[in-house]
């Protein structure tokens, strides 16, 4: 079997690659990656001089370089994790966002087609169906939840989804997407909340906090998350599906920022409340039903031990962040 996964130098994507080599040692690893700023080499650098992986530096907007890879290793799966994903870039510059998340998902679904690719994966978000009500507890996002976005970022993630549907109508493509709540863990890009937190409150630097840090998030350990496009791909009855993957860990921010200085042992008071996100959202939650009934698929990591996880990482791994903290 062999698989491309774009946008593997990233943060999901990566650790997708390292939960492929343990699960699949026998398939044929493709990294193709931009290499923006959220894309870091040095994550994967160990895996490609052991000649575990194959790495292309290719924008999947890159019709030719696209085309080419595809004739040329002729893949089974594609697996796009490739995208702008930072909420605020998109407010300060929707056009990349549009770019890349929508007409380069279209690229790659081109190729598929030219090249019967066997199966194309969409690694989408939660944002794509809007927010709910801070005061409604019981109300959750199902696949059939219509798409209602908020910022740019989640207006292009929806347009590539039903852009990757129409392909799958269109063409009988066989294609899944899959919805996942905010993911945090290991090699998450320093801008993210609870890296930057972990990493401020580290230097004993203000940790900013939108608002009253009031807004809620549903929060999925990756590797949990990598765990369940494994099983998504390869189940044939999931061609044409959409799963929604959470982690039934809801918190508002605030008390995932308050909880990261308990574990650090540092004083609440670096804690500062700046201006508000234009157009931020109140609360995510989805229903992961669906992929629990088809698939089995239940989060195994529990908020209290992944983000005692991630902390550990952060501090044994610092020479991996600190290259990266001067884009942030």
């Amino acid at each position: 079997m062999k698989i491309i996964i774009t946008g593997g130098a990233g943060f999901i994507g990566s650790n997708f690659i390292f939960h492929m080599l343990e699960a699949h040692p026998d398939y044929k690893i493709i990294c193709i990656d931009k290499l923006t700023y959220a894309g870091n080499l040095d994550t994967l650098k160990d895996l490609i001089s052991q000649g575990k992986i194959e790495f292309f530096r290719i924008d999947i907007c890159d019709r030719e370089r696209i085309y080419n890879l595809f004739e040329r290793e002729r893949p089974d799966i594609i697996v796009n994790f490739a995208a702008e994903s930072h909420v605020d870039r998109s407010i300060n510059d929707p056009g990349i966002f549009l770019f890349t998340n929508t007409l380069g998902t279209g690229v790659l679904l081109d190729a598929c087609v030219k090249f019967g690719i066997k199966r194309y994966h969409q690694v989408s978000t939660d944002e794509v169906y809007g927010d709910l009500p801070l005061d409604r507890p019981d109300l959750f996002f199902s696949e059939s939840s219509p798409i209602k976005t908020s910022s740019p970022y989640s207006a292009s993630k929806a347009a590539a989804d039903l852009l990757t549907l129409s392909y799958h109508r269109t063409y009988n493509l066989p294609v899944s997407i899959s919805r996942c709540s905010n993911n945090y863990g290991p090699y998450h890009f320093p801008e993210k909340l609870i890296p930057l937190m972990i990493i401020n409150a580290l230097h004993d630097k203000a940790l900013p906090v939108y608002g009253q840090g009031l807004n809620v998030r549903d929060w999925l350990y990756v590797r949990d998350h990598c765990r369940a496009i494994d099983m998504i791909i390869h189940d044939e009855a999931s061609n044409g599906e959409i799963y929604n993957i959470g982690g039934h860990n809801e918190m508002r921010n605030i008390d995932i920022v308050k909880l990261i200085c308990h574990e650090l042992g540092k004083p609440e008071s670096l804690i500062k409340f700046v201006e508000d996100r234009k157009g931020h959202d109140l609360r995510y939650a989805i229903n992961p039903e669906k992929i629990y009934l088809r698939l089995g698929w239940t989060p195994e990591t529990r908020f209290a031990d992944g983000i005692k996880l991630t902390i550990k990482w952060y501090l044994n791994n610092q020479e991996w962040w600190e290259k990266l903290t001067a884009s942030v």
